[in-house]
């Protein structure tokens, strides 16, 4: 099939799967849940159909008690006379209402506000919140979902470190302590004691819903010690799956995540799916339990910080193997630049260098079918009722001179992972909230609202065609390219400006690229006609 396509429709197809995988990558290939049969890792799936015969008992008497839909006397409006404790710190507010549940928790640096420029809150109004504690037993559940909480203190500042507070529930026959520390970094840990030992359950939260997400994932993600990540994307949770040896968990969107982990290797962290089919997370505790959680901003170096497994938590879906290195390596440059806008210049100029060799044979195979197109075309028009006849010309013609037809294409091919997982790292990064590169750019996250960054980009990107070899025999497909730039910058206009940087950099890139290959081919044709002419005058 490939040997009776032309050079031209190669290319065209090359092109148009990259803007096909760059602009439904995320929609048609979504990150799939992990299945490794060698994995250590104990996962049951329970449908609603399945024979309850066939479901261990653990398991199946929970899913006729615990629900989902939170009663009216557990939402509780969270306002102030429903705030137990209001934690503060320069950075975040963060209360625990009077069921013991964290109902709240607003950041305060404004390169974090929401779309209508106001401080984010990382705590959802509806759904199931953080340290939400429900009993399998129905009417011990009813009782403490209408006895409050007390408190040791309900003011507590972080600010120097960190604070503790213990919350005690006393109900006919059972009381509940729950002992946390707040840390200024944004983690807490946590030990939940029972004065009698009673099977409940403790939830993780709804996700924070800050970002409108860009063509990236959100919902639940399950870490276990077998370095297994199984995600649980919103809208496609389905039936009920029991994890062990879980690492931690963590319900997020682009940008930020409530996360729970420090969980023994025997805790059964359940997940289910609610009436709109969004993962539920919860974990079955013990008379005395301790673990920690955290709930903020992705921020690698924070999360690194605080414990080195809760960078996991960051989610690349399929590049994560590329990604994950590439972001260290964009890091580490910040750490020398002290700007991620130079970062991602630097990083650019990188990724070209050592891509080189791979987009140098690109174009130079590009050049040679160039020069080779005059003869190419006598070929079709000799040979143009014997196809059989034509095809074994034109090969042999390519032979004769050393080009590749899929020479051109190929790299272009080859290189699309390689953009994937830099557009996945620089969609995914916290960091570049707030991040100033240079000049009118003050927010490598959020888009050029000058415009003028796409722009560039487009422009460059027309130029690039302009100097890059063409040799289209169908008009149709000559006009579909030269219209790409004006559709990548349309494209491009309400994307980060981290990202059309990084783009409009690698066509700047492409550029010098080209003319050295240009000016290299420019040579060595002078050089054949000056060898040429000599050898006529020698002759004469």
């Amino acid at each position: 099939m490939l040997d009776k396509m032309t050079p031209n429709q190669r290319l065209m197809i090359a092109v148009v799967l990259s803007i096909l995988f760059f602009v439904v990558y995320t929609f048609i290939f979504p990150p799939e849940e992990t299945q490794n049969a060698k994995s250590n890792q104990t996962i049951q799936s329970v449908e609603n159909t399945q024979d309850p015969s066939t479901t261990q008992p653990q398991v199946a008497k929970v899913e006729d008690v615990v629900s989902h839909e939170i009663s009216n006397d557990e939402k509780m409006a969270a306002n102030d006379l429903s705030t137990l404790v209001t934690v503060t710190s320069s950075k975040f507010i963060l209360k625990l209402d009077t069921l013991g549940r964290i109902s709240s928790k607003v950041l305060l640096q404004d390169k974090y506000n929401d779309k209508d420029d106001k401080h984010a809150q990382l705590i959802p109004d509806a759904g199931p919140k953080p340290l939400f504690v429900r009993f399998l037993d129905p009417a011990l559940n009813d009782e403490a979902s209408k006895v409050p909480y007390k408190t040791t203190h309900s003011e507590l500042s972080v600010d120097n470190g960190s604070g503790k507070v213990t919350l005690t529930q006393e109900l006919p026959s059972l009381k509940v302590t729950k002992e946390i520390v707040f840390f200024a970094d944004g983690h807490y840990d946590v030990k939940i004691s029972l004065s009698d030992d009673k099977r409940y359950f403790v939830y993780l939260g709804q996700r924070p819903r800050i970002t409108d997400q860009m063509m990236t994932i959100s919902g639940a993600m399950i870490y276990t010690d077998d370095e297994i990540v199984t995600i649980i994307e919103d809208g496609d949770a389905a039936g009920r799956k029991t994890f062990t040896g879980v690492e931690l968990i963590s319900a997020f969107d682009q940008y930020s995540a409530t996360i729970m982990y420090g969980f023994s290797k025997d805790t059964n962290i359940i997940a289910e799916r609610d009436r709109n089919d969004d993962p539920v997370i919860y974990f079955e505790a013990l008379k005395s339990m301790a673990f920690s959680g955290y709930i903020g901003q992705k921020e690698y170096k924070t999360l690194n910080s605080i414990n080195p497994v809760l960078t996991n938590a960051i989610e690349y879906g399929w590049f994560t193997f590329a990604s994950k290195p590439l972001f260290q390596l964009l890091s580490w440059l910040h750490g020398v630049f002290g700007n991620w806008g130079w970062s991602i210049v630097a990083l650019t100029l990188i990724i070209r260098a050592v891509l080189y060799p791979l987009t140098y044979k690109g174009m130079v195979s590009m050049q040679k079918m160039k020069d080779l197109s005059p003869q190419i075309k006598e070929l079709q028009k000799k040979y143009k009722g014997d196809p059989q006849r034509m095809n074994a010309a034109v090969m042999d013609t390519y032979k004769k001179h050393g080009a590749n037809p899929l020479g051109g294409c190929l790299p272009m091919l080859l290189q699309i992972p390689v953009f994937f997982a830099i557009y996945r790292v620089l969609l995914n990064a916290v960091e570049l909230q707030g991040a100033e590169w240079a000049l009118w750019i003050n927010d490598l996250y959020r888009m050029d609202s000058t415009f003028i960054l796409p722009i560039l980009m487009g422009a460059s990107m027309y130029y690039q065609q302009k100097l890059t070899p063409s040799n289209f025999t169908d008009p149709m497909q000559e006009k579909i390219f030269k219209f790409l730039p004006i559709i990548f910058t349309f494209f491009f206009l309400t994307f980060p400006s981290g990202l059309v940087l990084y783009w409009f950099v690698n066509n700047l890139f492409s550029i010098a690229q080209q003319f050295i290959v240009n000016q290299q081919f420019k040579n060595a044709k002078e050089a054949e006609i000056a060898t040429h002419k000599h050898a006529e005058k020698k002759n004469d």
